[in-house]
């Protein structure tokens, strides 16, 4: 981020291809609708080019970039009066099995992705967004504190509690 400040604009690119994906997933899942993420996605990189002439190295640069993700997606709920994170509604399972060689094998991972993913959907807002923002960021407490705004302790136990009910509800067997 400092080279693209200086007026490096292949650092720009750089950032880019380095965080597109995991800022994107970020989004997409907290948003639960693909054009919304989009929109938000765009704003983010619309604001860290913004944001070059002033910016300062006050924290890890992926705190940085995901606090800004986390306050547009914040502005949007605010905007739509919605007080809540909504669910991921869409389905990527196809793109977790797509490698597998057998059928039985592929419709395995599918049920078990789909089954994460509706356990991920049933956390309560902050834990989830505290876990993705782990497994998707690659965030520390430290950082997940700082981005959501709250103290480090409050982080952990927001983490803890969202492993504990996913650990639990992937245990269970399968509900028909």
């Amino acid at each position: 981020m400092l080279a693209y400040a200086a007026g490096d604009a292949a650092a720009f690119d750089a950032l880019y291809a380095r965080h597109r994906g995991a800022v994107f997933r970020y989004l997409r899942r907290q948003a639960g609708n693909a054009a919304i993420a989009e929109e938000i996605f765009q704003d983010v990189w619309l604001r860290l080019i913004d944001a070059r002439a002033s910016y300062a190295p006050r924290a890890k640069f992926t705190t940085w970039l995901f606090t800004i993700a986390h306050n547009r997606l914040m502005d949007h709920f605010r905007a739509n009066a919605r007080s809540a994170l909504v669910s991921y509604d869409d389905n990527p399972i196809d793109d977790v099995a797509a490698d597998t060689p057998r059928p039985d094998e592929s419709l395995a991972r599918k049920q078990d992705a789909a089954r994460l993913l509706a356990a991920i959907e049933a956390l309560p807002a902050a834990q989830r967004e505290a876990f993705l923002l782990q497994q998707e960021g690659e965030l520390s407490l430290e950082e997940i504190a700082t981005v959501t705004g709250v103290n480090r302790e409050t982080a952990k136990s927001r983490l803890r509690y969202a492993m504990g009910k996913l650990r639990a509800e992937l245990r269970e067997p399968e509900r028909t």
